[in-house]
């Protein structure tokens, strides 16, 4: 064993860095892990299938001694410092032609600063966005590479045997230059982060305008995951409510703080669409409505202020979980929609190249935003790769034409009764916005020429112009 040359090399092994290496073992690779933490050098070999080449090591070099050149290392330690810091110590004892790859959740410019800083040094550098959780990374994460493209086609063969399978293709795939596969996987957690937000509206509405318990929700959420919803955060929510307490007699889901916390790739998102400039409201309000969750003792001390209206949801239970669902799927799509937008975008203005029709395919299978979706996106990419938003897809518009009366009732009902439906609302907005042929924005292009010169266009031709407004009494 002394004499053994590795395939890979993972520096952390934490539970994904340990659930990756295992993964890559079970499909015929040999790998090595480093972490200075003994028990996790140790428990990663007892983890290990038998049969199966692992090894866990304490001392860094001692890892890059015993790895097959060119070297193939990776990263999974938290973003920032700390990817800085394992650089630091392992570039100067690797060698030109090896490859290092960040699989965390780095942003995407600190990606692009280390491409170059690395070129420079003759070593590839690989940001390589990874989704699926800790069941994913050991049988078939979502895996979003970007970056050298001469680097992916070394790790390649490893990261299709891992990744997860659809259709038997890969979960995988080159997905742009320098920085775009963390941009990838960043714009990923964003449409996760409103989905998210909207399956938690819809279990309100579904709690007051229904009434329903959790095992009736339950049935819900599980008969939804076997239709047009179906996708892995359906499928979880389903199970979320028949989990039982281990402390109390209640449903688990009835304890739990309503303070939501995050990491930051959602709030990443929002920003940087800013700076593209395109928008996401739909994410930007699940990030704000995760920020509105913690002001908790706020919350507490407005709801003995306000009183809420008196109007309350008073609507057949069937129709209304109906309704509801017919809603959440309209902002569902509406989600992907402006986070795919957004990924458009950044393709051109980055200059990163990302292939949209792949991206779409990726998230088919092992990632938290797989659904059956994507399945219907695939096909509008097909038919059209260029396609800069998919609502512009006839195939999606007639998926929200039909759900459409449905979703702007759910709305308008949770509207009149004071039901905190942000995401939904924000979602039909967009929608509403987009589909609009001439907007009132005029006006506010008439405002800022008005106080500040800013000046506009016409409709009727060509120039830009600036007009001195005149005051009326």
């Amino acid at each position: 064993m002394a004499n053994t040359l590795y395939d890979f090399g993972m520096i952390g092994l934490g539970v994904m860095g340990r659930n990756l290496l295992l993964n890559m073992a079970d499909h015929g690779f040999s790998v090595i892990g480093f972490d200075k933490d003994a028990a996790k050098n140790n428990a990663l070999e007892a983890a290990a299938t038998p049969g199966t080449t692992v090894k866990g090591v304490s001392e860094l070099s001692t890892m890059i001694q015993l790895l097959e050149r060119p070297r193939k290392v990776m990263m999974l330690v938290p973003a920032g410092q700390p990817v800085d810091d394992v650089i630091a110590s392992l570039s100067p004892l690797l060698e030109p032609g090896d490859v290092i790859i960040d699989g965390g959740n780095s942003h995407y410019t600190d990606t692009l600063r280390r491409v170059q800083q690395l070129r420079e040094k003759n070593l590839h550098f690989m940001g390589i966005g990874v989704s699926g959780g800790e069941q994913g990374a050991r049988t078939g994460p979502s895996i979003m590479p970007g970056g050298d493209q001469e680097a992916y086609a070394k790790v390649k063969p490893m990261l299709e045997a891992i990744a997860a399978k659809v259709k038997g293709e890969p979960c995988v795939a080159y997905l742009g230059k320098e920085g775009a596969g963390h941009y990838v996987k960043m714009v990923h957690n964003g449409i996760e982060y409103a989905i998210m937000q909207l399956i938690s509206e819809s279990y309100t509405l579904l709690q007051q305008g229904a009434g329903l318990n959790n095992d009736q929700l339950h049935e819900v959420f599980k008969s939804w995951n076997q239709g047009a919803l179906q996708s892995f955060l359906v499928e979880i929510t389903a199970d979320i409510f028949l989990q039982n307490d281990d402390k109390t007699d209640k449903r688990l889901v009835d304890v739990i703080s309503d303070k939501a916390g995050s990491k930051g790739t959602g709030k990443w998102t929002s920003q940087d669409s800013m700076e593209l400039p395109v928008a996401v409201p739909t994410i930007d309000t699940a990030v704000a409505m995760r920020t509105i969750s913690g002001y908790k003792d706020q919350r507490l001390e407005a709801a003995g202020i306000y009183k809420a209206p008196e109007s309350t949801l008073h609507v057949p239970a069937e129709m209304w979980i109906k309704q509801v669902h017919d809603a959440l799927y309209f902002a569902t799509i509406l989600s992907y929609a402006q986070g795919l937008a957004m990924l458009f975008e950044a393709s051109k203005d980055l200059k990163m190249d990302i292939p949209l029709p792949e991206v779409v395919k990726v998230w088919r299978g092992g990632c938290i935003i797989r659904s059956t979706l994507l399945e219907v996106f695939t096909q509008a990419y097909q038919q059209r790769p260029d396609l800069p938003n998919i609502l512009l897809d006839k195939g999606v518009a007639y998926l929200l034409e039909s759900v459409e009366a449905n979703t702007r009732s759910v709305v308008a009902q949770a509207a009149t009764a004071g039901v905190p439906v942000a995401g939904l609302m924000s979602a039909l907005s967009y929608f509403d916005a987009f589909r609009t042929g001439r907007m009132a924005t005029n006006l506010i292009q008439a405002q800022r020429d008005y106080f500040g010169a800013h000046t506009y266009q016409r409709i009727d031709m060509p120039g830009t112009f600036h007009t001195e407004w005149q005051h009326h009494e």
